[in-house]
C-alpha cells in the first residue's frame, strides 16, 4: 500500500527511523534555544493535534487561516492540518491591513487559528467573519472558541493520523506578497508540495542529516520531509534587513548549521557583517536578484567547496531555474553591461519557454508566439510544481494560465511568470524584470533588470529603480536612486556621472532624468522587491529641476 500524496507522509517513517533526531529548534522569547521537537515528538504531537482538530470539526477540506509565529506550535499545526487533509491559508501578516482583510474575506475560511494578537485583530478589524471554528495558540481570553492546548489534549492517544489525500486535492492556499498588486491566493494541490520536495532535493543535492537555518519560516516546512533539522533564527522574519547578524552567527556556530536560506536583504546583512561561515556548505537566496557584490562577499565567507545558489521562481511555481554563485559571478560583467540577470538553467523536468510579450489573456498554447533565443519575451513554465489556479480570482487565473494540449491526448497548465527574459546560446535564462514594470517609450521598451545594474556600478549609489512617467508608448524613463548610507554628494556631479555611465550603452543612453529617493518601498516578504509602481507615482509628482 502506497502512502497518500501528502507532504506529511514522510513524518511517520522518519519518526520510526530516527525518533530522537531533532527536527527543529526554536528560540524562546528571551532568544534562548530552549524549545525543540524530535521527529518522534513532531509526528506524535501533530497526530494528536490532527485528531483534536477533527473532533472540533476542522478536517478534510476545511479552509483554515493560520496566524502563528514561527514557534514549535506553528510547525505542529501545519503538519497536523496536512495530516487532517485540511487546507491551511497563509497570508503575510505584515501586508497592508486593507489588503490583508481582503485576502481573508476572499479565502472565506471556516476556521481561524492564531495567537492572541491575531485573534484580537480578527475581532476588532472584522477579519475572516466566515470562520466559526476559533483556536487560540495561547490564552483564550474573550474571543470564544478553544485553545491549541485543549485541541492537543483532546486528540491525545488517538494514534496515527494521515488522510488519504489524492494528488489533485487542495493542500493549501498561499497568498503572494502583493509586491505588484493585491495579493492573490495561490491554490496548492498535494502534488505541488510533493513535487517541490523532489525538485529541491535534486536541484541542490540535499541529503538527510543536514542542519538548516531558514530565515523565511515557511521554507522550514520542507525540512522534515528532506530529513533536515531546522534551526529557526531569532529574528523578525518580516524584516530580514534588520536581522542581528551576531544572533544569526551564534545559532550557526552553536548548532553547526550546514545550510541557510535567506532573501537578498538577509544576505546583505551577513555580507556586511563579514564574519566567516565555516560550517555552512550551502547558501540559497531568493525573492529578488541578489546584488553581485553580495554574492561575491558571501562566497568569500564560505569554506572551500561550499555553494551559493540563487533559485528563480515564484509562489505560483518554485523552483523554475537555478544558478550557482561561481557561474553567477562569471556573468556579472554582462549584467552590468545591460544583459539582465542570469538565473541559470531550468530545473528538470520543468519546461521553460519565452513568448511574445502581450498583456491580454492567452487561453490556448496554439495561440502563443514563441520568440527565438536572444530575444526578450515573457517567461513561461510548465512542470510538476506549476500551480493551475488562483482561489476565486478567475480574471487573474485567465491572465496567468495557458492550457496546452499534449500528444497523448491530455493537457497541462503553462504558467505565465509575469516576468520578461531571454535565453542565451548556452540554454541559460536571463531575467530582465517584471512585465508590468517595463517602461514603454516612443523608442521601444526598457526593462528594469537591463537598466538598473548598469547604474548600480556607481560607488556612491546603493541601488536604482527604473520607472516610467506618462502614457505607455510615450513614457519618459526616470531613474530613481538611493545613496549608500552616510554618503553626502553633489547631486549635479553625481547625476552627470550617471549620465556618463548610461551613455556607454544604447538602451540606457535614453535616460535623461534622475531622482534621488530617501528609501525605496519594498515588499514585506523579502524586503527586496522594489515597489516601482509606488515609485512611478512619486516620480510623476516631482517637479522638473530648473535649468
Amino acid at each position: 500500500m502506497t502512502d497518500p500524496c501528502n507532504i506529511a507522509a514522510s513524518l511517520p517513517r522518519l519518526a520510526r527511523e530516527q525518533p530522537d533526531r531533532v527536527a527543529m529548534r526554536c528560540p524562546d522569547g528571551a532568544g534562548r534555544y530552549t524549545r525543540e521537537l524530535t521527529y518522534a515528538q513532531l509526528d506524535a504531537r501533530s497526530d494528536a493535534i490532527a485528531a483534536g482538530l477533527g473532533a472540533y470539526r476542522i478536517g478534510r477540506g476545511s479552509r483554515t487561516v493560520v496566524m502563528v509565529r514561527p514557534t514549535p506550535e506553528f510547525f505542529l499545526l501545519m503538519f497536523a492540518l496536512f495530516k487532517a487533509g485540511a487546507v491551511p491559508v497563509l497570508v503575510d501578516p505584515g501586508i497592508d491591513r486593507r489588503a490583508l482583510k481582503q485576502c481573508l474575506d476572499e479565502a472565506e475560511p471556516e476556521a481561524f487559528i492564531g495567537i492572541p494578537l491575531a485573534q484580537f485583530a480578527r475581532r476588532v478589524l472584522g477579519w475572516a467573519k466566515s470562520a466559526k471554528k476559533i483556536v487560540t495558540v495561547g490564552p483564550r481570553w474573550a474571543w470564544g472558541g478553544t485553545t491549541l492546548a485543549k485541541i492537543e489534549a483532546r486528540g491525545s492517544g488517538a494514534g496515527p493520523q494521515l488522510a488519504d489525500t489524492a494528488p489533485d486535492d487542495v493542500a493549501g492556499i498561499l497568498f503572494t506578497s502583493g509586491s505588484t498588486g493585491v495579493p492573490k491566493g495561490v491554490v496548492y494541490r498535494h502534488r505541488h508540495f510533493v513535487a517541490q520536495i523532489e525538485l529541491l532535493r535534486n536541484a541542490f543535492g540535499l541529503q538527510p542529516g543536514g542542519v538548516d537555518l531558514p530565515t523565511f519560516p515557511p521554507f522550514a516546512l520542507f525540512d522534515p520531509a528532506l530529513g533536515l533539522t531546522s534551526v529557526i533564527p531569532d529574528m523578525d522574519p518580516t524584516r530580514p534587513a534588520s536581522a542581528d547578524p551576531d544572533k544569526l552567527h551564534a545559532a550557526i556556530a552553536r548548532f553547526g548549521v550546514t545550510q541557510l536560506f535567506g532573501s537578498p536583504a538577509l544576505m546583505k546583512v551577513l555580507a556586511d557583517h563579514g564574519a566567516p561561515l565555516p560550517t555552512v556548505q550551502r547558501v540559497t537566496s531568493a525573492g529578488a536578484p541578489v546584488p553581485p557584490d553580495t554574492v561575491a562577499k558571501i562566497r568569500t565567507l564560505l569554506p572551500e567547496g561550499a555553494q551559493f545558489w540563487t533559485p528563480y521562481g515564484a509562489t505560483e511555481c518554485l523552483p523554475v531555474a537555478v544558478i550557482e554563485g561561481r557561474e553567477l559571478e562569471s556573468t556579472r560583467a554582462a549584467t552590468e553591461a545591460g544583459a539582465g540577470t542570469c538565473v541559470g538553467r531550468a530545473v528538470s523536468p520543468n519546461e521553460v519557454r519565452i513568448i511574445r510579450i502581450v498583456d491580454a489573456p492567452i487561453a490556448d498554447w496554439n495561440d502563443v508566439d514563441e520568440v527565438p533565443d536572444g530575444e526578450v519575451g515573457e517567461i513561461t513554465v510548465a512542470g510538476p510544481t506549476a500551480t493551475d489556479t488562483y482561489f476565486r480570482r478567475d480574471a487573474a487565473t485567465r491572465i496567468a494560465k495557458i492550457r496546452e494540449a499534449l500528444p497523448d491526448g491530455g493537457e497541462r497548465i503553462v504558467h505565465r511568470m509575469g516576468d520578461v527574459g531571454w535565453f542565451d546560446g548556452e540554454g541559460r535564462l536571463w531575467f530582465c524584470g517584471r512585465k508590468t514594470q517595463r517602461v514603454e517609450t516612443a523608442d521601444g521598451p526598457l526593462y528594469t533588470e537591463q537598466v538598473e545594474p548598469v547604474f548600480n556600478t556607481h560607488p556612491q549609489v546603493r541601488r536604482t529603480a527604473l520607472v516610467g512617467v506618462g502614457e505607455p508608448g510615450r513614457q519618459t524613463p526616470v531613474l530613481c536612486y538611493e545613496l549608500q548610507p552616510g554618503v553626502g554628494v553633489d547631486r549635479a556631479r553625481l547625476e552627470a556621472d550617471l549620465r556618463a555611465i548610461g551613455a556607454r550603452h544604447p538602451h540606457t543612453a535614453r535616460i535623461a532624468r534622475f531622482l534621488p529617493h530617501p528609501g525605496f518601498p519594498v515588499d514585506i516578504r523579502h524586503n527586496a522587491k522594489i515597489g516601482r509602481e509606488t515609485l512611478a507615482a512619486w516620480a510623476a509628482a516631482q517637479k522638473e529641476p530648473h535649468a
